[in-house]
């Protein structure tokens, strides 16, 4: 049993230390600061906090082994999964859910992310119909941390995001190892653990700045077109985010046990699209993001693993993944392509690092992936014919408590934007349905909910 006292809140403990003084002492997240279950702060019950993001790749699965036979708890992995079995507990798994495009044309590698991400099917290539699910659970999250969300891609490809306002705002992905480890923990990073805390006058300086340039910025917004004030809304909405930045980093940050600073890389990976090549830069930016959210950085993130026109190559090989989905027969005796299929199970492989990175770090209760909800999904199902039937979905980690995990849910047929809409539920995004046309949906895909 938890000892606890009403008197004893963490920032009662640290004035009474500091005797208000402007140098603040970090303290670790103490039992006396928890309920008697581990789950929230015993003086204001806040939860501990949560996280979403979403991970992609490209070119889908093979059906015949990647679907399992049952549904349900206890379903067997089939051989494409298999590379899931020890990450299995944390995961659930959905197969056919549709995307739907009412009439529209199947835009090869695009229609499917893009209604799954944003629950419309685009009218053409490059159209981006609404913004993407991470934007409006980033906004029902708040503030408090540092970046409101982060991207990035493991392909190292810039243009390589699934993370939009819009087409005319695509939010960039990092691409590079050593900038991202510099974003995070870089000179502007604070130690949550530190024993002391001095703001740098640079950021004053910074703050300063920002004001300047927003104020002046104001001025011409009475003079514009609709479209105009749409892009100039977009810059406030960024100066806004900026500024809140600037603030934090004037504020001793609270504690954080779990954080450990990491070791800078001593060199940025090679440009490149060989697996082996773009699996290495996974692994690394997976270690990075995971102790950001450590270290409370974010709560929102985007990470790529492939892109949905996956031009990923084997050693010894010239054929691109997506050129084999296209020019390599299909083994009658498995009904899969093998070479293509081997490029699957290597994204599958990388799945399973990217869960189990966050079930390793220890949290409350739990894990940071008992924390968290993280939504994974591909551009179709079977690439060879570009099928947006039984476009492959996962979700992983039980936020909070809020998801059951270990299970595989058929759809039916149903849109795949039922999971979008589950997901933005739980993140607290107050909608009452979600998408257009065939792809609407106010259904709670309820054998998830805990």
């Amino acid at each position: 049993m938890l000892i606890k006292s009403k008197d004893a809140t963490r920032r009662g403990i640290l004035k009474g230390m500091l005797r208000g003084g402007a140098v603040a002492m970090a303290l670790p997240l103490l039992d006396i600061f928890l309920n008697d279950h581990g789950t929230a702060m015993a003086a204001t019950g806040d939860p501990l906090p949560t996280r979403f993001g979403t991970w992609f790749w490209g070119l889908g699965v093979d059906h015949e082994i990647f679907t399992p036979k049952t549904v349900g708890a206890n379903y067997e992995l089939p051989p494409q999964m298999a590379a899931l079995e020890k990450v299995k507990q944390h995961i659930n798994v959905f197969t056919n859910f549709n995307v739907l495009t009412d009439g529209k044309p199947n835009l090869c590698h695009f229609s499917g992310w893009v209604a799954l991400r944003c629950g419309a099917a685009p009218g053409a290539r490059g159209e981006l119909p609404a913004e993407s699910l991470d934007v409006p659970i980033a906004a029902a999250m708040g503030g408090g941390v540092r970046f409101r969300s982060l991207n990035m891609a493991a392909t190292g490809v810039p243009r390589d995001s699934y993370s939009f306002l819009s087409g005319d705002a695509i939010n960039p992905p990092e691409v590079s190892v050593v900038e991202l480890y510099q974003k995070l923990f870089g000179a502007e990073f604070q130690d949550p653990n530190s024993s002391s805390f001095t703001p740098d006058p640079r950021v004053l300086l910074r703050q300063s700045a920002l004001s300047s340039v927003k104020d002046e910025a104001k001025a011409f917004e009475n003079m514009l077109g609709a479209s105009d004030r749409q892009r100039l809304d977009q810059y406030f909405t960024s100066v806004r985010e900026l500024e809140k930045r600037v603030e934090l980093q004037l504020q001793k940050p609270p504690p954080a046990p779990a954080c450990v600073v990491p070791k800078a890389p001593a060199a940025d990976l090679p440009v490149g699209l060989d697996i082996e090549l773009v699996t290495e830069r996974h692994k690394a930016m997976t270690d990075l993001l995971v102790m950001a959210l450590a270290c409370n950085q974010t709560r929102v993130f985007n990470m790529v693993f492939s892109d949905s026109f996956s031009a990923l190559v084997r050693k010894g090989s010239e054929r691109t993944h997506h050129i084999l989905t296209h020019e390599e027969p299909i083994d009658p005796a498995t009904q899969v392509q093998p070479n293509a299929s081997w490029f699957v199970e290597r994204s599958m492989e990388a799945w399973a690092y990217f869960v189990e990175a966050l079930a390793k770090v220890p949290e409350g209760d739990g894990t940071l992936l008992d924390h968290s909800l993280v939504y994974a999904h591909s551009d179709c199902e079977f690439a060879k014919v570009h099928s947006l039937d039984g476009v492959p979905m996962f979700t992983a980690g039980k936020l909070g408590g809020k998801v059951k995990t270990g299970m595989h849910i058929d759809g039916n047929g149903d849109p795949g934007t039922r999971l979008g809409y589950t997901v933005q539920r739980l993140m607290g995004v107050p909608i009452d349905s979600w998408g257009n046309q065939s792809l609407k949906t106010s259904r709670e895909i309820g054998e998830i909910v805990a």
